[in-house]
């Protein structure tokens, strides 16, 4: 393997020369504390060149203790952590160019709020590995070998030491962090064996500052309950936690706009991921599987069977295998409870305020009119007790007004006011007179289907480009010649994870689409490899910025792909 001293000697070498030189830098180059492993540059015209560079630590320098990521769950933590220390540091490293402006040449993926596994930082019993995009200096496309080595010899050297050398770190921060994310997974590990869905803890802070990174700054007030509400959990770190947890079946969750319902419920479907110490939400939990249902107008839809929710009429065609380029407010929302419970949903989180009123229930003495003409819908209230007693899905459905037609079929109500969560079962199905109850009409069960991707549907390719997928935002993914609007998945976290969806749609349709395949196998594969293989399986080259989504949210922008085609639906 080559030095130090040889990098520098290749620097010198190439100094004013043609950027294309710093190819000549691709290897592996052994710094003394850390090895420096040096991508083939991406040249792009005028703009300096890019390359992603590796630093791996041997852990005889990095020093982490193993017990700080001897299982899964604490290793992610840590990894997210370092991740954050590298994203910190290197924001305060500067370069002065010729008109005096401060220019940074190193770039990391910075995270949210929310603990995810990246493919930023590895970390293993041999060695801590980083991954650092680098903007290598140039002026006028000729390379700087000057201000290279102050960048190679001095800026990485002390991204090193700061970040990933734990006698450098604070080793209670480092602790602390590591602990949090294994208190949070053993509260949602519990959860089944409780027969809950979710967990409150009591004291959490359900909504932060919009657009603020400041965990110390909340916009809701800390939940608390009734006596009887309260519940203990063990957790291995910190003891016991006291909270309210969310039963399996059907729970309504009361309140008006102002309750703190919405901050909860939007807590709830965030407790699908840990969170940072010191965010509010680190003991709001929830399973795995949860899936947010909103309505969503003017997403395409693409032959999903309706005829639960709707009745045939003539300018739906056929309803069993809906399709439609800009669908309405109502059957957008049915759409996604199909295609959710396609995916494999076990828990259905809604609110009132991102739905549509008449898709949650009717008013029973409306429904109990005659009318004359055809088709009509079958709101949600109507299918509630076939998705908890034979399909084994929950729901946890937010709202005031626009939910009472579901109290009848509610196995646990709660209500919230000023964040105070009260348990008023017995009195709201006490104040529903029998005549007020939703009849019952005739019987339309939700139908398993199987829906089956046409391969080539999923076309990455645009103009001049063999591939083009861009993560323009956290809800905008372009792939190939369309554009997927994301706006309605709450739970995507961060645009590296939409990046990440636009790279598995890419693998899917490389790997697995030499013939359709149902929805739900090709996410099996997926889950499968990601969870085997891990997000290096998805690109041939080395990515930093790779973020893992669920399967849910991967199903959810693969439906909206405009350009998709389901090839049979039974």
């Amino acid at each position: 393997m080559r030095d130090k001293n040889e990098f520098l000697h290749i620097l010198n070498e190439i100094d004013r020369r043609n950027g294309l030189e710093y190819e000549q830098l691709t290897g592996d180059f052994d710094f003394s504390r850390y090895i420096l492993k040096f991508g083939r540059p991406q040249l792009n015209g005028l703009q300096a060149p890019f390359m992603l560079a590796v630093l791996r630590v041997p852990q005889s320098i990095a020093g982490f203790p193993p017990d700080l990521f001897n299982t899964a769950i604490r290793r992610t933590g840590l990894e997210d952590l370092l991740t954050r220390k590298l994203s910190h540091f290197i924001e305060q490293l500067a370069h002065f160019g010729e008109q005096g402006l401060a220019r940074r040449q190193l770039h990391a993926v910075k995270p949210g709020q929310k603990i995810l596994p990246r493919s930023s930082v590895q970390v293993t019993e041999d060695y801590v590995e980083a991954r650092v995009g680098v903007e290598l200096p140039s002026n006028r496309g000729l390379v700087q070998a000057a201000a290279a080595r102050d960048l190679f010899f001095e800026d990485l050297p002390e991204v090193v030491n700061h970040a990933l050398v734990f006698c450098n770190l604070d080793e209670k921060e480092v602790n602390e962090f590591v602990d949090s994310m294994e208190d949070a997974d053993a509260i949602r590990q519990s959860l089944p064996t409780r027969g809950w869905v979710g967990f409150v803890a009591e004291g959490s802070c359900p909504s932060r500052k919009p657009g603020s990174d400041d965990p110390d700054y909340y916009q809701s007030l800390p939940v608390s309950a009734s006596g009887g509400l309260l519940s203990e959990i063990q957790v291995p770190r910190a003891g016991s936690v006291k909270g309210i947890g969310i039963p399996a079946g059907v729970t309504l969750v009361l309140g008006d706009a102002f309750s703190g319902r919405t901050e909860v419920m939007r807590a709830l479907a965030s407790g699908i991921y840990n969170h940072v110490p010191g965010d509010g939400r680190e003991a709001i939990v929830t399973v795995p599987d949860a899936v947010y249902i909103k309505a969503d107008p003017g997403r395409s839809i693409h032959r999903v069977n309706l005829g639960a929710f709707l009745d045939g009429r003539p300018d739906f065609g056929d309803i069993r295998q809906y399709s439609h380029e800009s669908a309405d407010s109502f059957s957008s929302q049915a759409a996604s409870i199909a295609e959710m419970l396609e995916a494999g949903a076990r828990v259905l989180l809604l609110d009132e305020s991102d739905s549509v009123a008449e898709f949650l229930s009717v008013d029973s003495r409306v429904a109990n009119l005659p009318s004359e003409a055809p088709g009509g819908v079958y709101p949600l209230s109507e299918h509630v007790n076939q998705l908890a007693n034979e399909l084994g899905v929950s729901l946890v459905i937010a709202g005031n007004a626009a939910v009472a037609g579901l109290i009848p079929a509610a196995d646990t109500i709660l209500k919230i006011e000023h964040f105070k969560i009260s348990d008023i079962t017995q009195q709201a199905k006490a104040l529903v007179r029998e005549n007020e109850k939703t009849p019952a009409r005739k019987d339309r069960p939700l139908e398993e289907s199987s829906r089956w991707v046409v391969p080539s549907s999923l076309d990455p390719m645009k103009g001049t480009h063999s591939v083009f997928v861009k993560a323009s935002g956290t809800h905008r993914l372009d792939f190939g010649r369309v554009t997927v609007d994301l706006s309605s998945l709450v739970q995507l976290a961060e645009v590296n994870q939409t990046a990440t969806i636009g790279q598995i749609l890419c693998y899917l349709k490389e790997r697995y689409m030499d013939q359709p395949r149902p929805i739900r196998e090709i996410l099996d594969l997926i889950d499968r490899d990601l969870s085997t293989e891990g997000l290096e399986v998805l690109t041939r080259d080395l990515r930093g910025d790779l973020a893992r989504p669920r399967r849910y949210e991967i199903a959810m922008a693969l439906n909206r792909l405009p350009s998709l085609r389901i090839a049979a639906g039974s």
